[in-house]
């Protein structure tokens, strides 16, 4: 099954890039599983448009126990992180464990294809514009190559760009998972929490959540999951359903392309250091550079700083998405022009980085399990793939 790539790296696929698209959907596959419950929360804490209550005796029990241990509260990270462990207990006590996986499976399905999509076009991309003739021996690619080929599709696609692709084929899986994290997994109607508790237990229809705009929120359809989604979402509202949003999907495809960009420079930058220490040499090849595997520990601290850099800089594209595609809140935000003008009258700037502290805790642990696994599964293909040509000879 091993075959060579015309630079001189074995692949254990046909090509490499079909190797890093099997290594792109293996980490989204197990960054998905690791981390839907702080998606979700994420998610839902993002379709609240009402703020959370500062004041500890309008907060649940635990928020309020938690508050008055000052070493309780700092090991969770003050408010944001107490909000987000508050609003996790909370869904379990509501649907139990089961509950923090609601909408795990098309979660699973658009991670793991968005994932091995990008790194397939992504990869092809990278080999295209590294020239005809000894491609790895050939200069690193710059930023500005970096930031290009995380959006060009230039040899495979010709003049569509890669993350745009992947974000309107994957457009309606994301409808439904958003959908199903903003709905329990039956329908049920209660009435508003005495206790004033502001959590992300539920969603703005459901009991313990602010409610927005007395009567202009829709009930909410549960689906049972990802397929019954699609088709209920295709014949309720036709193909106009399955992609709201998507315009704001493509403009987040700047958020992967800067993201790329400053790993792929932070990784030249610290492979280098470590070739420094061993052959002093003033210039390396893209070759040198690819012989060279880092620690998972730098793999985490590189991928963070870079999904830090770019999720600050597109993060309120979002919020917009998420409330344009919840139902519950589909006449108060009909379209995203309506929402951006409503979200900063209403709550300023401050209103477009909803849920941003829930994303940057999951920031951290999400990129390192995603990208840790991804340069893994890269490695252990290589050397499976330098393994069986060996044999072979």
């Amino acid at each position: 099954m091993a075959s060579t790539s015309s630079g001189g790296t074995p692949s254990y696929f046909a090509s490499n890039a079909v190797d890093h698209a099997f290594a792109g959907m293996a980490a989204g596959t197990i960054a998905t599983l690791c981390m839907n419950p702080l998606d979700l929360v994420k998610t839902r804490f993002q379709v609240n448009d009402t703020a959370f209550s500062v004041n500890p005796a309008e907060r649940s029990w635990f928020y309020q126990r938690v508050h008055a241990r000052r070493s309780a509260w700092f090991l969770l990270g003050g408010k944001p992180g107490v909000d987000v462990a508050d609003a996790l207990r909370g869904i379990v006590r509501k649907d139990g464990f089961v509950g923090l996986y609601r909408g795990v499976i098309p979660n699973i399905v658009g991670n793991a294809s968005s994932w091995g999509l990008y790194f397939l076009f992504y990869t092809r991309i990278k080999e295209y514009m590294s020239g005809g003739t000894s491609r790895e021996n050939g200069e690193p690619l710059s930023a500005a190559q970096h930031l290009a080929a995380a959006t060009e599709s230039g040899e495979l696609w010709h003049t569509d760009h890669t993350g745009v692709i992947t974000a309107i084929l994957t457009n309606p899986i994301w409808v439904v998972k958003t959908r199903m994290f903003t709905t329990q997994a039956v329908s049920t109607q209660h009435p508003p929490s005495s206790a004033g508790t502001h959590s992300a237990t539920s969603v703005p229809h459901l009991a313990g959540t602010p409610s927005v705009a007395s009567g202009s929120q829709q009930a909410p359809v549960v689906y049972r999951g990802l397929i019954d989604g699609l088709v209920r979402t295709t014949r309720e509202e036709g193909l106009r359903g399955l992609y709201k949003g998507v315009g704001l999907a493509v403009i987040g495809v700047s958020n992967g392309a800067v993201q790329f960009m400053a790993y792929e420079q932070l990784k030249q930058w610290r492979c280098k250091q470590q070739l420094n220490r061993t052959t002093h040499l003033q210039h390396y090849s893209r070759r040198d550079l690819d012989q060279v595997k880092l620690s998972n520990t730098e793999y985490t601290i590189l991928s963070g700083a870079a999904k830090l850099f770019a999720i600050t800089l597109t993060y309120p594209y979002q919020v917009v998405r998420a409330r344009v595609q919840t139902q519950a809140t589909a006449n108060r935000y009909p379209n995203a022009w309506v929402c951006m003008q409503r979200t900063f009258r209403e709550e300023g700037l401050r209103g477009f980085y909803r849920g941003f502290a829930t994303n940057a805790i999951r920031i951290l642990p999400g990129t390192c399990v995603t990208f840790v696994a991804y340069e893994n599964v890269s490695w252990a293909l290589r050397r499976a793939a330098a393994s069986q040509e060996a044999e072979q000879r």
